[in-house]
């Protein structure tokens, strides 16, 4: 998080060109070691020395594992005060009893044993702990875990549908209420089994099973009868439901969005449910989908990449922008196509590769994309590595700025922008500015001294 009050310490901390003096002269300031913190890599003795002199049991909370030397490690394991020595494992383990998932290799470092040996731990938010991030888990462990006494810990064990319920354990656990709605959402079942699950007139288990991607035309048929908005929606996307039968769950859920219905709001506008199975389908029953009015149906089909041409010029224009943005990575998308989607909305910078990335784009435009009226799409003129100072000392005084921040992050940077942004009203502005790894020495040397470091 930047400081407010002192962004230049903290994006100084996350320079990665900061020399080691840098880094141990901002080792006496509270943001500066948080800044430290967030580097990445092994620190040098002497900066970990520096934050173990100033700092407290959260400044040795960043300070475990490769990011320190052999001899550092000894260190802490021998340091007098146990707030410093165990800062990491106290960390790890409180992120355990409060359930937040946590990585594998950190459990194993934070507790000292092996994967093998925590998945059978006394503790069972451990063991539960160890279910939901041993993802490539053997089938062995996965049984003990689904054994497993305590119902968080079978809970966390089937939250994913890998590594899976073997055939032999699936009756046991679709009648355990700690892990019938996970277990019903992927494994394969039977008609008693189904019927069984449909019964139970859980809202929970029923919706589970709606987005179970092995249900027969038949099972399918029984759901159509459920009176839930979010069962009705998900059903659609079954390859097993027709046009017809489609248009009208849909009817009945934006009538009951109509009326004011919550759940149907959040059945049309949050359920993340695809149609998978389209991918797979044969072409011919896939371009059936191409006049589809459901976007998620469009977006899928989309996402093929063995599509005849005239089915990618109707997706490149489609209405829904999300169905465009996926049909412009197929690997052989048109220049032209991937310039004007880009040039119209932007980029998504979440998403990766970008669209800018791809290898068909013309990456030769992108600083004429400095002079576009939306923001977002200037932007993305910053993509362009080699961009000309001028364009860079344009947007530097843009109003936007993530625009701003942009260019204090870019790699094309002069001394004077990034002197200019050192000082910008915005915080995060300068922190990234104090950050880039082109800030000269002297600059750096001067932040400390105006900070009194």
């Amino acid at each position: 998080m930047t400081s407010l009050d002192h962004p230049r310490l903290s994006g100084l901390g996350r320079n990665p060109a900061a020399p080691r003096d840098v880094q141990v002269r901002l080792a006496a300031h509270a943001v500066g070691r948080h800044g430290i913190s967030l580097r990445r890599g092994r620190l040098a003795d002497a900066v970990v020395e520096a934050l173990l002199t100033h700092g407290d049991k959260e400044t040795a909370v960043s300070l475990h594992g490769e990011r320190l030397s052999p001899a550092m490690r000894r260190r802490f394991a021998e340091h007098p005060d146990p707030a410093i020595r165990d800062a990491y494992p106290d960390f790890v383990r409180d992120m355990v009893d409060l359930g937040v998932p946590i990585g594998i290799a950190a459990l194993e470092e934070a507790y000292g044993r092996p994967r093998t040996a925590l998945a059978g731990a006394p503790i069972p938010r451990l063991r539960a702990a160890v279910a939901r991030t041993w993802y490539d888990r053997p089938l062995a462990a996965q049984v003990g875990l689904l054994a497993d006494p305590d119902r968080q810990v079978r809970a966390a064990a089937t939250e994913h549908s890998q590594p899976g319920v073997p055939p032999e354990w699936r009756d046991r656990c679709l009648a355990d209420p700690a892990v019938r709605v996970n277990v019903a959402r992927y494994v394969p079942l039977t008609s008693d089994q189904f019927a069984r699950l449909i019964r139970s007139g859980d809202e929970g288990v029923h919706q589970a099973v709606a987005e179970n991607p092995h249900l027969s035309a038949e099972m399918v048929a029984r759901l159509l009868d459920i009176d839930d908005p979010l069962v009705r929606v998900t059903v659609t996307h079954s390859r097993h439901v027709d046009a017809e039968t489609r248009d009208r769950l849909y009817a009945l859920v934006e009538a009951e969005r109509a009326d004011g219905s919550i759940d149907a709001e959040v059945a049309l506008n949050w359920n993340f449910a695809e149609p998978d199975w389209l991918r797979d389908a044969p072409l011919n029953e896939r371009m059936t989908y191409l006049d589809c009015p459901y976007a998620t149906f469009r977006r899928v089909l989309a996402s093929c990449c063995d599509l005849p041409e005239e089915a990618w010029r109707r997706l490149d224009n489609d209405r829904e922008l999300k169905v465009r943005r996926a049909a412009a990575r197929r690997p052989d998308a048109p220049p032209e196509v991937l310039e004007r989607l880009v040039r119209a909305h932007g980029d998504v910078f979440h998403i990766r590769p970008l669209l800018v990335d791809h290898p068909n784009f013309p990456r030769h435009t992108l600083r004429t994309f400095v002079d576009e009226p939306s923001p977002n799409v200037r932007y993305v003129a910053l993509q362009d590595p080699e961009l000309p100072v001028a364009s860079l000392q344009q947007l530097a005084v843009d109003a936007e700025p993530f625009l701003r921040r942009g260019v204090a992050r870019h790699p094309n940077i002069t001394e004077a922008l990034l002197e200019q942004l050192l000082s910008d009203a915005d915080p995060e502005v300068a922190d990234d500015a104090a950050a880039n790894s082109a800030l000269r020495p002297s600059s750096m040397y001067r932040i400390l001294t105006a900070a009194g470091l």
